[in-house]
């Protein structure tokens, strides 16, 4: 897994759409679909129909990188089909690429502070 800088918007695109784009492809579908230029150094993660496939198109400054994941089993925790995209943190990013429900995570609550008796 590379890491992203500090700061690193992660926008998601919410319908599927047909994965066999390369970078300019890519690139064209997150000003169509994301309304956003591809080359901010935000990452846009694109879904395929069957949701056990994603790519991903990152700007590090110096070139862009095209990132592919395809689950052979099951598949990627996505939200519903709809128009548009939704930005994720850095945490929901990861757990989506680990096809985990990043939907329902929830931070757990801090520990109880020491007091002195």
């Amino acid at each position: 897994m590379i890491s992203l800088a500090p700061g690193t918007k992660v926008f998601l695109a919410c319908s599927p759409i047909d994965l066999r784009a390369g970078f300019n492809g890519l690139a064209a579908k997150v000003q169509q679909i994301i309304g956003q230029n591809p080359f901010d150094s935000s990452l846009y993660i694109f879904r395929g129909k069957r949701g056990d496939y994603f790519k991903a198109i990152y700007w590090d400054g110096s070139g862009l990188w095209l990132l592919a994941k395809r689950l052979e089993k099951g598949r990627f925790v996505w939200p519903p089909i709809a128009d548009g995209a939704m930005i994720l943190t850095p945490a929901q990013m990861a757990l989506l690429v680990e096809a985990m429900d990043w939907r329902r995570t929830v931070a757990s609550p801090p520990p109880p502070r020491p007091m002195l008796v």
